[in-house]
């Protein structure tokens, strides 16, 4: 039996027929674009630290922005101490050192004026008013846990023995480097984020000495930064007005990782 079809059925299913070609195309034309374009991006000379030079650029114009509007008034939120996990995940082991003589450990802070160094021991840190942080560490790999941490500001620690400032003046080096006693990793951080009050230089966590996997005997953490930035281990400080070498933004990350 033949089956009649109306005029406007007719006309229907034409149109039908034409949206889903015209659909299937622009899909088509959309996927062979990101499949080229990723090609494209991916196969970019690395000039610059593993990236890019045009994928450096857009990054640095992201952390110009970022730090034209950072404030201190910007708080990462905070938790009670009963949503901590009692099992931290360990962040990383670069620069961790399971033979270090904790009761002998001393930082080192440089002086950026004549080079010399002063030892400050963890007593001496535990002597400054203690902070505790609960808040949600967040790794750049994409996970996150709230976590409890508990020490003293940087901002503290670099008032009280009168550091970072350059000689004869009030005014602060623009940036703060640190790295693990071995030298294997290291930060940089810029003065307004060492500043923040919530970065800590934390000794213990829930409320415990820290462990070695975790930083001990003393560890940054910056609530505002992803976890790269939350060194762990520290064994120097350095401060320069130039942006000290941070061991991620050497291989193709940002140099802030600010959240």
């Amino acid at each position: 039996m033949i089956e009649n079809k109306t005029h406007t059925e007719i006309w229907t299913e034409e149109k039908l027929k034409r949206r889903t070609f015209i659909s299937f195309g622009v899909w088509t034309a959309t996927g062979a674009a990101a499949v080229l374009g990723w090609r494209w991006f991916k196969n970019l000379p690395t000039t610059d630290n593993g990236l890019s030079g045009k994928t450096r650029s857009v990054l640095n114009f992201d952390e110009k922005a970022n730090n034209a509007i950072f404030s201190d008034q910007h708080l990462a939120p905070t938790y009670p101490k009963s949503m901590a996990t009692l099992t931290p995940r360990v962040n990383g082991g670069f620069g961790v050192n399971n033979n270090i003589e904790i009761a002998s450990w001393k930082l080192q802070v440089v002086n950026p004026v004549n080079n010399s160094e002063t030892s400050v021991s963890i007593a001496e840190i535990k002597n400054l008013p203690k902070q505790d942080i609960v808040f949600d560490f967040k790794c750049i790999e994409g996970w996150n846990e709230i976590v409890h941490y508990g020490g003293a500001k940087l901002s503290d620690f670099i008032q009280k023995f009168n550091l970072g400032k350059k000689e004869g003046t009030d005014q602060y080096y623009r940036y703060v480097g640190l790295e693990t006693p071995d030298g294997e990793y290291y930060v940089g951080l810029d003065m307004k984020s060492a500043m923040h009050p919530q970065t800590l230089l934390c000794y213990e966590m829930n409320e415990v000495p820290l462990e070695v996997k975790h930083g001990a005997p003393l560890r940054l953490i910056i609530p505002v930064k992803y976890g790269v930035k939350n060194l762990k281990c520290i064994g120097k400080m350095t401060f320069s007005d130039t942006p000290p070498r941070d061991y991620w933004f050497e291989n193709g990350y940002v140099y802030d990782a600010a959240l």
